[in-house]
């Protein structure tokens, strides 16, 4: 389903099916909706799953300006939701890193947005916390120097399955997200659909989420995070100040995975967010 966003960015907002209530999954920087499926097979079985490519990722568009600013984010998040509200409860959003930061800026902007949400490792960061520098921000710096074409599928996955972080994911997790992640192009090769100075945009873009701006947010939430120890900004240290900030929170710690969680452990998560009374959070 195409929607359309803010600045005009036209988005892809991706149908996964199963019966019940929505339930909408948002991706983390540089992945895709398509990468999340086997997590979405799992949730089927008591939701209706959706999932979004946000602005410059997966199949849809990037904006104009080449601008990735957060803010800009979490309003496709919106906009998703208004496709698929159905005049009764908003849906239940389940977030990885960016993706669970622009859930909860959506909620901040538009309180009751949703039933509920279960973010994982969130880049949501403490108040307070020193700004750098984004140039020199080490993720950024990482994600340019990917390699963004490859002969076939089948060699980005050999490539990626072969070393971490992306190695690390289960490995249905990964043929997703190659799967969904690349594009054809005519000489017969591929390339990411998020190229490496998209993603690297996005890790450096303004408009970052602090527990400031959500502190006090009413939303039923599962703070969820791994065992941390990442390389720079340790999002799974941020986990117990979020929770902290929303009065209807938990915090869950998974000391087995890391910070792509739900693409280590699709059955694991899924159950989690399965279990949850979110009426009485």
């Amino acid at each position: 389903m195409r929607i359309r966003s803010s600045h005009g960015v036209l988005l892809e907002l991706h149908d996964l099916g199963g019966e019940g209530p929505a339930l909408l999954i948002v991706h983390a920087t540089g992945f895709c909706a398509g990468a999340y499926r086997p997590l979405a097979s799992a949730l089927a079985a008591g939701f209706h799953v959706w999932a979004l490519d946000v602005r410059g990722h997966g199949d849809s568009d990037a904006p104009a300006d080449g601008s990735m600013s957060w803010d800009a984010i979490s309003n496709d998040v919106l906009a998703a939701v208004s496709a698929i509200a159905d005049g009764h409860e908003g849906p239940v959003a389940v977030g990885h890193s960016m993706g669970g930061a622009a859930i909860l800026d959506a909620e901040r902007k538009v309180p009751g947005t949703f039933r509920g949400a279960y973010v994982y490792e969130p880049i949501v960061f403490p108040a307070g916390a020193p700004v750098s520098d984004p140039t020199q921000n080490p993720l950024a710096i990482g994600a340019a120097k990917r390699r963004p074409t490859f002969p076939s599928r089948a060699d980005a996955l050999l490539r990626y399955a072969s070393r971490p972080p992306l190695g690390e994911l289960r490995a249905d997790a990964l043929a997703a997200y190659v799967e969904h992640g690349f594009r054809d192009l005519p000489d017969g090769t591929v390339t990411l659909k998020c190229p490496p100075e998209r993603e690297a945009a996005t890790f450096a873009a303004a408009g970052r989420v602090t527990t400031q701006e959500v502190t006090g947010l009413a939303l039923p939430t599962i703070v969820a995070a791994g065992q941390g120890g990442g390389p720079g900004p340790d999002p799974a240290s941020f986990a117990p100040s979020i929770a902290k900030a929303l009065p209807r929170s938990e915090l869950r710690v998974y000391p087995h995975l890391g910070h792509f969680g739900p693409l280590q452990d699709p059955p694991t998560v899924a159950e989690e967010i399965l279990g949850v009374a979110w009426d009485q959070l």
